[in-house]
């Protein structure tokens, strides 16, 4: 039966739309192009630590889906917590494991190798938008002979279990609190905090999910306000009891929605 052109380029587009990933909750819903690698072992053991400060990857639970960022996408540790979906391109790659993709969570910087070329060992160097993906969650898009893959990739929502998590460090007059286990963004833009006798003060980014204050808050119970990168902020009342030591962690009943 004869078909108009117009129905053909119609079955042509729709054909086409399969060949493109699902969109996953990116800003703009388009997916980019970078590169992959892998390190940290086969039990991604390696990987513990990092430059968002999150340290044993287990506990803290993001596990062994997660990812170094080049520095474009970390931002001085503005990404950490965001989660990517990653799959690698096919279309460019031999050692691809086609139709797969993983999501991953940024909880360490890639730094660059200014010795070597971006295009023969410096993966992380500007303006290269890399991923240095744990093993386990590299294996699940590629080969592991490829070593280096194209990937195409987009911010997707996080999902977590239970609270905002608060792990409190510094001394009597430093306090450094690492913000986890965020969910919806992952990242956080802005914290506050007020103390049962002291009045609510914005903190600062110290280090990756590192946020400090400057006054002495020992001996307090502590309420925070936390803003995601979305903008959306919850507030947290005396999630950190007045009998609170350096060292210890708190997580809240409180967690962002999507």
């Amino acid at each position: 039966m004869h078909r108009p052109p117009s129905f053909l380029l119609f079955l042509v587009a729709a054909a086409a739309s399969r060949l493109v990933p699902a969109a996953a909750g990116d800003d703009n819903g388009d997916w980019s192009k970078g590169t992959a690698t892998f390190y940290g072992g086969g039990d991604a053991s390696g990987t513990m630590g990092g430059a968002c400060g999150y340290g044993n990857l287990y506990w803290s639970g993001y596990g062994t889906d997660t990812a170094a960022l080049s520095s474009p996408l970390f931002d001085d540790g503005a990404s950490c917590g965001q989660c990517f979906k990653v799959t690698c391109d096919a279309d460019a790659s031999q050692w691809c494991l086609k139709g797969r993709s993983v999501t991953v969570t940024a909880t360490n910087l890639c730094p660059p190798n200014y010795a070597v070329s971006g295009d023969d060992g410096g993966w992380c160097n500007p303006p290269r938008r890399h991923f240095d993906m744990a093993q386990p969650a590299w294996l699940q898009i590629a080969q592991y002979k490829g070593g280096i893959v194209p990937v195409l990739y987009q911010r997707t929502p996080c999902v977590k279990q239970g609270g905002v998590r608060f792990t409190m460090a510094g001394s009597n007059y430093f306090v450094l609190v690492l913000i986890s286990n965020v969910a919806g963004t992952g990242s956080v833009k802005a914290v506050w905090v007020k103390g049962s006798s002291t009045d609510r003060m914005p903190m600062s980014r110290n280090w990756g999910a590192n946020w400090q204050s400057l006054s002495g808050l020992a001996g307090q119970a502590l309420t925070f306000g936390v803003t995601n990168t979305d903008g959306k902020t919850i507030v947290i009342p005396g999630v950190v009891p007045a009998w609170w030591k350096f060292g210890q962690s708190f997580t809240s009943g409180v967690q962002f929605s999507d």
